[in-house]
C-alpha cells in the first residue's frame, strides 16, 4: 500500500466516521493558538489487538480488543498541557483544546497553518492486518505444531507453553505546524517456553519472535528454529552448574544480549533525562564515554523490525541516528519538545503507549556496529571467564547507571575454550564503565528475534536491539558456587 493510500485509509478509519476533516481539525487549533503557545498536536489512535496462549495441547486464553481515541497536547516551554478521550468528536476535540490552554502564556493569537504537509517517510513495512491473516482455528493449529516441534526434539520436554500475539494499529498526527500524517502498524509476536526434566532436575528454556509483518512469516521452518531454541536452551541447563562469582571477564553473545546495551545505557542517551541533567551522560557530547571501536546507533527504519516505525509519535519519519562514534558521545535521542529546549534537531524518537499516554525520547531499534574480530578469536582470548550467550530480566538506575542482569544461558570459558555450562550467573556492573572496559568487539552484528518490550515512566513500546559478540573486561559476576 503507498503513502497516500495509507493516508487514506487512516482518514477513512479516524475522521470521516466522526464526520471530521482537516477544516474542523484546524478549528480545534485556533482555539488552542488562541493564546500563545510553542507547539500543539493532536493524536489519533485506533488499534485491535488479540492474543492465545496454549499450554499441554489446550487454548488456556484468548482475548481480543479495540480501543480508540485522541490525545491533544499543548507545549508552553517545559511546560505540558494534555487531554485525551476515547470519543472522536469535535466537541470532545475542542473541550480538550480548551482543557490545554491553562498553560499557555500571555501573548497574541497565533495564525493557523493550513493542514496537510506530510513529512517524507520511507515505506518500511506492508499495511497488513495480522488479526485477519488467519482464522481463529488456524491460529489455534499454529501453537498445536509448534508444541509439536518442541515435543519431538527430546522426550525430556515435559512441558510446553506457546502464546502468540498480534496488533492492528492506524494512527494520524496532525499539528500546529500544518504537518498531517499517518501510520498503520502491524506487530506480531509467537513465544515459546519448554520445562525438562531429567533425574529430578527441571530446566527451562524460551524463544519466538516476531516484527511488522502476519502471521504467515511463522513458517514451518521458524516454528522448528523456536523449538530448537528453546529446548536446546532448556536442556543445556539440566547440565549446568552452579556459576562462580567474582571479578572476571565477560564476552556477551550476539543479538538479543544487546539488551544489556539497550538498558544500561540507551535509556542513559535519552533527551529527557540528559536535559534535567539526571543521566550519567549529561553534558558530555563530544566527550570519550566508552572504549576505541565502541559505535552505537539507534535505528528505527529498519524494515519489518519490531521496535521500527514509519513515522514516530509526532508525525516525524523515523532515521538513523548515531549515538556514540568510536567511544565519543556524539548525541542524544530527541523528541520535538526537548530537541526544542536542548537546540539541537530532532531524531525522530518521540513515542508513546497509545492516545491517553504523553510521548516523550525513547529508543527504536539500538545496537553496537561491528567490529573486526571474530567470535572464535575473542573466545580464544580469554584466559578464564564467562560466555554470556543469552539474557533473562534486568535492572537499570538511569542516573548511576548502575546495573544488574540475569542469564539464562552462560559458559565458563577456560584457556581460550568454551568448557560447560552454568546457571544462576547475575552480571552486575556500571553501564558508562562499562563501555570503557570493552576490549574486543565481533564482526558477528545481529538483531533480537522481535521479542523486545522497553518500560519508561510507566509506557511499554516495543523495541528492538542488537551487537556483535563483545569482550568487557572486569565486570562483576554474581553466582551460586
Amino acid at each position: 500500500m503507498q503513502k497516500d493510500s495509507m493516508f487514506a485509509l487512516a482518514q477513512q478509519t479516524l475522521l470521516t466516521p466522526y464526520a471530521l476533516d482537516a477544516n474542523q481539525l484546524e478549528q480545534v487549533f485556533s482555539k488552542m493558538l488562541a493564546h500563545r503557545i510553542d507547539y500543539a498536536d493532536l493524536y489519533f489512535q485506533y488499534g485491535r489487538a488479540e492474543s492465545w496462549s496454549l499450554e499441554e495441547g489446550i487454548v488456556k486464553s484468548g482475548s481480543f480488543s479495540i480501543d480508540q481515541g485522541v490525545g491533544v497536547r499543548a507545549v508552553s516551554g517545559e511546560k505540558t498541557a494534555f487531554a485525551y478521550s476515547d470519543d472522536i468528536s469535535l466537541n470532545a476535540l475542542e473541550n480538550a483544546a480548551l482543557a490545554t490552554r491553562a498553560i499557555a502564556r500571555q501573548g497574541n493569537s497565533q495564525s493557523v497553518p493550513a493542514l496537510g504537509k506530510k513529512t517524507n517517510a520511507a515505506q518500511l513495512y506492508l499495511a497488513h492486518d495480522p488479526i485477519a491473516s488467519l482464522s481463529a482455528a488456524d491460529k489455534v493449529a499454529l501453537l498445536e505444531r509448534l508444541e509439536r516441534h518442541a515435543r519431538a526434539l527430546d522426550p525430556r520436554v515435559t512441558q510446553v507453553m506457546a502464546g502468540l500475539a498480534g496488533e492492528y494499529e492506524v494512527v494520524m498526527v496532525a499539528r500546529s505546524d500544518g504537518v498531517m500524517n499517518a501510520d498503520i502498524r502491524p506487530l506480531v509476536r509467537l513465544s515459546l517456553q519448554v520445562i525438562v526434566e531429567s533425574n529430578g532436575r527441571r530446566e527451562q528454556g524460551s524463544a519466538g519472535g516476531g516484527g511488522r509483518f502476519d502471521y504467515a512469516y511463522f513458517s514451518d521452518d521458524i516454528l522448528q528454529k523456536y523449538a530448537a531454541e528453546a529446548v536446546h536452551q532448556a536442556v543445556i541447563n539440566l547440565d549446568a552448574r552452579p556459576a562462580p562469582a567474582g571479578n572476571m571477564t565477560v564476552v556477551l553473545g550476539s543479538g538479543w544480549p544487546g539488551i544489556l546495551l539497550h538498558e544500561a545505557v540507551g535509556h542513559g542517551l535519552e533527551g529527557d533525562f540528559n536535559r534535567k541533567g539526571s543521566s550519567a551522560f549529561s553534558g558530555r557530547v563530544g566527550e570519550r564515554v566508552a572504549a576505541k571501536g565502541v559505535t552505537v546507533v539507534d535505528d528505527g527504519s529498519i524494515a519489518d523490525r519490531r521496535g521500527s516505525l514509519q513515522m514516530d509519535d509526532e508525525g516525524n519519519p523515523t532515521q538513523r541516528t548515531l549515538l556514540i562514534e568510536d567511544g565519543i558521545l556524539r548525541g542524544y535521542l530527541q523528541d520535538s519538545m526537548n530537541a526544542r529546549l536542548m537546540k539541537v534537531g530532532v531524531t525522530g524518537n518521540a513515542r508513546r503507549e497509545s492516545y491517553a499516554h504523553l510521548p516523550m525520547p525513547r529508543m527504536t531499534n539500538t545496537m553496537m556496529l561491528n567490529g573486526d574480530k571474530t567470535q572464535e578469536e575473542i573466545i580464544a582470548s580469554v584466559k578464564n571467564g564467562l560466555y554470556a550467550a543469552n539474557f533473562g530480566g534486568g535492572q537499570v538506575d538511569i542516573t548511576s547507571g548502575k546495573f544488574v542482569f540475569s542469564t539464562t544461558e552462560a559458559y565458563m570459558i577456560e584457556d581460550g575454550k568454551i568448557t560447560y555450562p552454568v546457571k544462576g550467573a547475575t552480571l552486575i556492573g556500571n553501564g558508562p564503565e562499562a563501555l570503557t572496559r570493552v576490549s574486543m568487539i565481533g564482526n558477528d552484528l545481529a538483531l533480537d528475534p522481535g521479542v523486545g518490550t522497553c518500560g519508561k515512566e510507566g509506557q511499554s513500546v516495543p523495541v528492538g536491539v542488537g551487537q556483535p559478540t563483545v569482550r568487557i573486561d572486569g565486570l562483576t559476576v554474581g553466582g551460586t558456587a
